[in-house]
Parts: C-alpha cells; sequence; structure tokens
C-alpha cells in the first residue's frame, strides 16, 4: 500500500521561501509596497502619541485648573471687573489663588522716544497684581518680578513676543512707555496658559494708577482651584466677581484651547491613517500580482510538482506560503520603518517616543490578512492547473 504524500511544516516553509531566494528584486519590490502602507500606519500613530505624550506632560506641569475670567458686552454690564474681584474670588470654596490684570488703553510702548506713534507692533502695556505669574504660571527668562518696591516705580517686566519685538534681550534697559523712560527689570518666557501676556509689557497696578491714568478696575481675572472643583468654581466666579450682572462674566479654561489643538490632530491623524490603510491595500494588490505572475512562470514547476505527487493542497499551500512570507517581510521592513521615521521625529522635536504596541501588533497583523488574502486566488489557480496543461505549457 503507497502511503499518502506529505508536506511537512519545514518543506512547507523551504518551498514558500523559493520564490523570495530565487526573485530577490521582484520580491522586493512586492513587499515594498506592503513595507509602506505598514509604515505609513505605524509613524502617524506613533507620531500623534508622541505629540499627545507630550502635550499630557506640558498639561501637567502647567496644570489645568487655571480658569480665566473676563466682562462680555451686555446691556447694562460692567465694561471692566470690580477692583477687588480677585479677593471676592479668593473666597469662594477651594480657590488656590487669583490675580487681576488690566489692559490699558491708548498706553503704548517703543523702543524709544523716536519711534512713530502708530508703530506699536502689536503689544500693549498692562497692569498687573504681584500674584499673576504664580497663578498663571509665568516664569522668568532673565531679570527678576516686580514687587512692592518697584511696582510702584517707572518699570516693567516684557513677555516673551514683547521683548522680541522690541529688541530687548537683556534687563536694565529702558523702554519708551506711556510717555515717559521705563526701565525693564524682567523678561517673561512664553506663557502657555497666558499667551496675551506674551505680548504686554506688565507694569505695577500703583504705577498705573499713579501715572498711567490707570482707574484700578481689571480687564481679566485669573484663578486657581483645586482640580476637583474647577467646575463648581467655574460656576461661581461670575456671581461672586459681580453679583449684580453675574451674566456679564465670561470664563474659559485655557487648557481647553490646548485640548482642541490636540483634537484637531487627532482628527489630521485619523485622515493619515486612512491614507495609509489605502497605501496598505495597494501594497497587497501588488502581492497578488506578483503571486499572479508567479504562477505564469512555474506552471511547468507547478505541473512537474504534481506529476510527482503533490496534491492541489500541496500547490495551494505553497503559494499561500510564499504570499505570506513576502507580507510577512513587508511587515517587519514597515513596522521598522514607522517606528525610524516616528524616533526621527521625536527626537527633532524633543518629544518622548511612544509607539503603541497594540497599534503595532493589529498593522502587522493586518498585514499578514491583507497577504493572505491577496495571495489565495494565485494559490487556488496554481492548484488547479492540470499537470500535463503545465508540463507542456
Amino acid at each position: 500500500m503507497i502511503a499518502p504524500c506529505r508536506l511537512r511544516a519545514g518543506d512547507l516553509l523551504r518551498l514558500g521561501t523559493a520564490g523570495v531566494r530565487t526573485r530577490p528584486a521582484r520580491a522586493v519590490l512586492s513587499g515594498l509596497g506592503v513595507a509602506i502602507g505598514i509604515a505609513a500606519m505605524v509613524a502617524v500613530v506613533g507620531i500623534s502619541a508622541s505629540s499627545q505624550e507630550r502635550l499630557q506632560r506640558r498639561l501637567a506641569a502647567l496644570g489645568t485648573n487655571l480658569l480665566t475670567a473676563t466682562t462680555v458686552a451686555v446691556p447694562g454690564g460692567p465694561s471692566a471687573l470690580p477692583a477687588d474681584a480677585a479677593a471676592r474670588v479668593r473666597r469662594i470654596p477651594n480657590v488656590l489663588s487669583a490675580a487681576t490684570a488690566a489692559d490699558l488703553e491708548g498706553v503704548h510702548v517703543y523702543r524709544s522716544a523716536a519711534v512713530d506713534a502708530n508703530e506699536t507692533g502689536g503689544l500693549v502695556v498692562t497692569a498687573v497684581g504681584l500674584d499673576v505669574p504664580r497663578v498663571v504660571g509665568a516664569r522668568l527668562r532673565a531679570g527678576r518680578w516686580l514687587n512692592p518696591a518697584t511696582a510702584t516705580l517707572p518699570t516693567t517686566v516684557l513677555g516673551a513676543t514683547a521683548a522680541q519685538r522690541l529688541g530687548v534681550t537683556r534687563p536694565g534697559g529702558l523702554v519708551w512707555l506711556g510717555g515717559r523712560h521705563t526701565t525693564v527689570v524682567g523678561i517673561l518666557s512664553p506663557v502657555p496658559l497666558a499667551p496675551e501676556l506674551d505680548v504686554a509689557a506688565l507694569v505695577g497696578v500703583p504705577m498705573a494708577r499713579e501715572q498711567l491714568g490707570h482707574s484700578g478696575e481689571p480687564t481679566r481675572l485669573y484663578e486657581r482651584s483645586t482640580a476637583e472643583s474647577v467646575r463648581t468654581v467655574r460656576e461661581l466666579i461670575g456671581p461672586s466677581a459681580v453679583p449684580q450682572r453675574p451674566g456679564s462674566v465670561a470664563v474659559s479654561r485655557p487648557s481647553d484651547a490646548l485640548a482642541a489643538v490636540d483634537a484637531a490632530d487627532e482628527a489630521f491623524t485619523g485622515l493619515l491613517l486612512a491614507l495609509g490603510s489605502i497605501a496598505l491595500l495597494v501594497g497587497g494588490i501588488g502581492v497578488a500580482n506578483t503571486m499572479i505572475i508567479a504562477v505564469i512562470e512555474r506552471r511547468r514547476e507547478i505541473g512537474l510538482r504534481r506529476a510527482i505527487g503533490a496534491t492541489r493542497a500541496h500547490i495551494r499551500r505553497q503559494f499561500l506560503a510564499e504570499a505570506l512570507v513576502l507580507s510577512a517581510i513587508g511587515s517587519a521592513a514597515g513596522v521598522a520603518l514607522g517606528a525610524a521615521v516616528t524616533a526621527v521625529v521625536a527626537s527633532l522635536n524633543g518629544w518622548v517616543l511612544v509607539i503603541p504596541p497594540t497599534v503595532v501588533a493589529l498593522g502587522a497583523g493586518a498585514t499578514i490578512v491583507v497577504g493572505g488574502l491577496a495571495g489565495l486566488w494565485p494559490a487556488v489557480r496554481a492548484a488547479r492547473t492540470p499537470p500535463s496543461t503545465a508540463l507542456n505549457g
């Protein structure tokens, strides 16, 4: 009795890699299409995850418990907050700190008195409370912050953008502010949660009252509370600051703007993932094309193997294995390429490298599935080729 012909796993692997070994250039080109698709998916998700990690760390450092209150135009409503608005808000339970600022109308800052008065450079002069840096998380790049003494004198602290536009690189110099020479005592670093301070020349409230005609009424209020009570405090700021017209106070959460940017990035990431999926599909078509050509070119080999005992199942497994090998090679190359791109982008931007393992696993699995499906029909076609036709073809 003749034993049935069997195809061992080792033999199947050797047969599956035969096409790759004998035609390396074609294998590389076929695998490249798959690699580009999986690389695009890994890189897009990796870059997005690294960017989101940066944002989360940034928000953790800055805090998401900062609220900013301003007045809005309503009939009969105030144009500014009360002078004691910060003190009123501090009495709200769970409020940690509060400080006010007032943009001074008609007061501008210039590099010198010789500058045209119309060339304001988009800069503003703002009277601030001494607690503003602590509340908004501002840091000094150079010099020092205002104190009870300097807040009464013609001194100023420049925001990062204001210093750049005025050409001031270090403290100690003079600027022309409100029609008088004013000493620059400090320069701030950019303030992510209060970007309006970046374009401002900041002066003390006492100095603004005595020399710049400031009424003492702030136009903005910054408040910090415990993270758990932000929503509750947000509802109480308006009634506490302006009890007679609480609806005239608008309260915003600056960290929401950063979260909105992140949401926009996620939408863009979804678009790029769709493009990566299309590239993966194109790569699968390339694998299918390669396998179809391989079946046509290797008809004699198929006929000879059938003639010496190989079954249709053996032929089908051989070509399916070859398609899976091509896909696996492309998948490995794509994951490596995508990870390398992500690492380069993260390094250039100073981000922490984050590549979600789940995405890599799903992407690689999808690539294998696409490759298997792409090679299924050519494998079935090869198995159906009659030995006599294949040998005579």
